[in-house]
């Protein structure tokens, strides 16, 4: 098996987040510390018809030609089906041990063996199969630089993620499509139609925000959601503040789904990413009286460093 090379022990750390519409990276000294970042829009499905071994080279041969020992771990979507090669989710619970167990290494020729940061996969009770990829490393990142080894973790997006943390592994995680919602009925639907160009600009969110979350807390999100449109037309809403009514109803809904489902303890929701959503989320989270901590999303190079770190001792053992 392929495998960080045992020159490694003592050198940096090569950690990329690759994503599906961009990506980034950050060469880290031997104890962790940041020493270049680099950030690219290569995404995995903006690569045109290039090879994703030649975006590599491209972005990764200068600092691979000056610190030849680096470990090179990438986590995301350049792990998936869809990208440079495919690593097998991991079944949860897991660990830093079970994550690091399911690396998966692809030699560049004559540059370094590339390592792919698997996802995780989980069934619900209810025989729902649930899915992440990347996230997972976010986690724990968050964990390494908390130092704590039991909490809820939420990671708005796209597709945002709620992950359980017990005895330092992810127990359990439930995935909310709630920006993919927002953005298909702002964009696509009748409801975006009284609204001006933008949407909701994060940070500290509006009163009908906090209407939009107050709406939440009865579950009737189908039926509040034609209210966007209603409350528009009769002039109860101005056209400029309907995105962030919007945006409390859903998020709000997903705050109220995920507080039953996850029966949370008075410690607090730790948020991780970017900025904007993390005020939309620490709001909402307020309206159900849940305390909540941000974290930046620089976390993802912390959880790389970590497991390049396990996978050596493993492969010691």
């Amino acid at each position: 098996m392929m495998r960080l090379s045992d020159t490694e022990d003592a050198g940096e750390v090569i950690a990329i987040d690759w994503g599906t519409s961009s990506l980034r990276a950050a060469l880290l000294a031997p104890d962790g510390a940041i020493v270049d970042r680099l950030a690219s829009p290569d995404g995995i499905m903006f690569a045109n018809g290039r090879r994703f071994e030649d975006i590599f080279r491209a972005l990764f041969g200068d600092w691979i030609a000056r610190h030849p020992r680096a470990a090179v771990l990438a986590s995301g979507m350049i792990g998936s089906r869809q990208g440079w090669v495919e690593a097998p989710y991991v079944a949860c619970p897991a660990g830093f041990q079970d994550l690091a167990r399911g690396l998966i290494f692809v030699e560049v020729e004559g540059l370094a063996n590339v390592g792919f940061v698997p996802g995780l996969r989980i069934e619900h009770d209810d025989g729902v199969p649930d899915v992440m990829r990347g996230e997972e490393t976010q986690v724990f990142g968050a964990l390494a630089s908390l130092g704590v080894s039991e909490g809820v973790f939420v990671l708005p997006g796209t597709h945002s993620k709620w992950v359980r943390v017990a005895g330092g592994r992810i127990a359990g995680f439930r995935t909310f499509m709630t920006g993919e919602m927002f953005d298909v009925l702002r964009r696509h639907s009748i409801l975006g139609r009284l609204m001006p160009e933008g949407g909701p600009k994060g940070g500290e969110p509006g009163e009908t925000f906090d209407l939009g979350c107050d709406m939440s807390a009865s579950g009737k999100l189908l039926h509040h959601l034609f209210s966007v449109r209603s409350r528009g037309l009769l002039g109860k809403t101005p056209p400029e503040q309907l995105a962030d009514y919007m945006s409390g109803l859903i998020i709000g809904e997903e705050v109220r789904e995920a507080r039953d489902f996850f029966a949370l303890s008075p410690s607090p929701v730790y948020l991780v990413g970017r900025g904007d959503l993390a005020g939309l989320y620490r709001r909402a989270l307020a309206h159900y009286d849940l305390t909540s901590a941000a974290l930046d999303d620089g976390v993802t190079f912390a959880g790389l460093f970590a497991l390049a770190r396990t996978h050596r001792a493993q492969m010691k053992v």
